[in-house]
């Protein structure tokens, strides 16, 4: 088997241990963590048991890295279509239904012909069949409300979300860095 990135990455860690982001989930490809590695920009915190090799060195694939330098989260989120579909966990806020990100949209809750505004506290997760019932009217005109009141949410808000939709593929030694707050198993 060939070593390549999406085989061996490396699950990246802020200094203080925390992913630096958890959707989508912080990840280098192992030459790109090897490079990091090299440079003493990172700890190595755990490793593949696969070796990759030079003319004069060997080393093993680093699976989990943190940073050296703490790099702080923006204090306010961005705006955009992905993170208010993560802000409403992928689900749209009139049916409470759950979709793949490629079969949501977002709806002006007050449409943008009445004056309302691209905003967070104006934009909500919808799916199809939602959005054309609601149309370009109000909520007390459509008879439908969104489930949630939209709001800015802050980036812990976004993160804690994240966590939520796990990639397909969790390495077993990124286990204590993901869930670090989860319950022990108990013997």
């Amino acid at each position: 088997m060939s070593i390549t990135p999406q085989h061996y990455p490396a699950l990246v860690l802020n200094a203080d241990f925390r992913p630096l982001s958890y959707f989508p989930l912080s990840l280098w490809a192992w030459q790109e963590a090897i490079k990091a590695v090299f440079l003493e920009r990172v700890n190595v915190v755990s490793e593949y048991d696969r070796l990759v090799h030079s003319p004069s060195a060997q080393i093993r694939l680093p699976s989990v890295i943190a940073l050296k330098e703490y790099i702080p989260m923006n204090r306010r989120p961005a705006f955009t279509r992905f993170n208010v579909f993560l802000r409403d966990r992928f689900a749209c806020q009139y049916c409470r239904t759950t979709f793949p990100s490629e079969q949501l949209t977002f709806d002006h809750v007050v449409p943008r012909s009445k004056g309302g505004r691209t905003s967070w506290d104006n934009v909500v997760t919808a799916c199809a069949p939602c959005n054309l019932r609601k149309g370009h009217r109000l909520p007390r005109e459509s008879g439908i409300f969104p489930f949630r009141r939209p709001m800015m949410p802050s980036n812990f808000e976004l993160q804690e979300n994240g966590r939520a939709f796990p990639p397909n593929h969790l390495h077993e030694s990124w286990h204590d860095y993901l869930y670090w707050d989860a319950e022990l198993d108990r013997d």
